[in-house]
């Protein structure tokens, strides 16, 4: 397990923004459109401010709780959003992210939107796609209908599509996913002109998800080292 210190943080930041860069040198993109999102999941908010003073303000939670003690401690970040989008707690979700990248159509949906209403905002959010069948998300059958559902909601913006593809041996082997997600971007700029986003990639395929067009990758482990535990 590695050590979380202040200097070896920074030096995976560093070393993430490389492999970024190394990326997008391979297939002639421009780093600047890929923006590492830091994702805190058990992360103490000191580690995050480390990220956050380098110059990396996107930093994502996947439980309200977390991102309701951190937002206050961090308020010049950009918050995301990245977990499970449930009723009970879709009207914090609203109050507390400035980006929400799991949604799907259903009352988490139109809830996420009436709070978004009520406090004068227009959230931009991002359609969660499952490719594997077994996570969640919509399949991808249903991206266009979902997109245009979270179009017409009220308080909210469709900005672009999120995945989590399997578990693969290789970073390689995340790659059709990543471009089947590409492919499905692709389809809905048509009707939504805005939607550019592509929220796709990790700590173990990350450069591979940036070679396919990734906007956003979301980053824990190759930032903040292994996780402790828990239980």
């Amino acid at each position: 397990m590695g050590a979380r210190s202040k200097q070896t943080v920074l030096a995976n930041l560093e070393r993430v923004r490389e492999g970024i860069t190394e990326a997008c040198a391979r297939v002639g993109r421009d780093p600047q459109g890929v923006r590492i999102v830091a994702a805190g999941k058990t992360v103490q908010p000191e580690a995050l401010e480390w990220v956050l003073e380098a110059g990396n303000r996107d930093l994502a939670e996947n439980y309200v709780k977390e991102l309701r003690v951190k937002r206050a401690v961090l308020t010049d970040a950009i918050w995301h959003f990245i977990g499970n989008l449930q009723s009970h707690t879709a009207h914090q979700v609203a109050d507390l992210a400035d980006v929400v990248q799991s949604v799907v159509p259903g009352s988490a949906l139109a809830r996420l939107g009436r709070r978004a209403v009520a406090g004068g905002r227009i959230l931009p959010v991002l359609v969660e796609v499952d490719l594997t069948e077994v996570r969640s998300g919509v399949p991808p059958q249903e991206v266009l209908a979902a997109c245009d559902a979270v179009a017409s909601t009220a308080g909210l913006r469709l900005a672009g599509l999120m995945t989590v593809p399997p578990l693969t041996r290789t970073a390689e082997e995340a790659r059709p996913y990543f471009a089947r997600l590409r492919g499905l971007l692709e389809a809905v700029v048509g009707d939504h002109p805005r939607c550019v986003e592509l929220s796709m990639g990790m700590s173990l395929d990350y450069q591979v998800a940036v070679e396919e067009g990734a906007t956003m990758v979301r980053i824990g482990t190759a930032l903040f080292c292994e996780r402790p535990p828990t239980g």
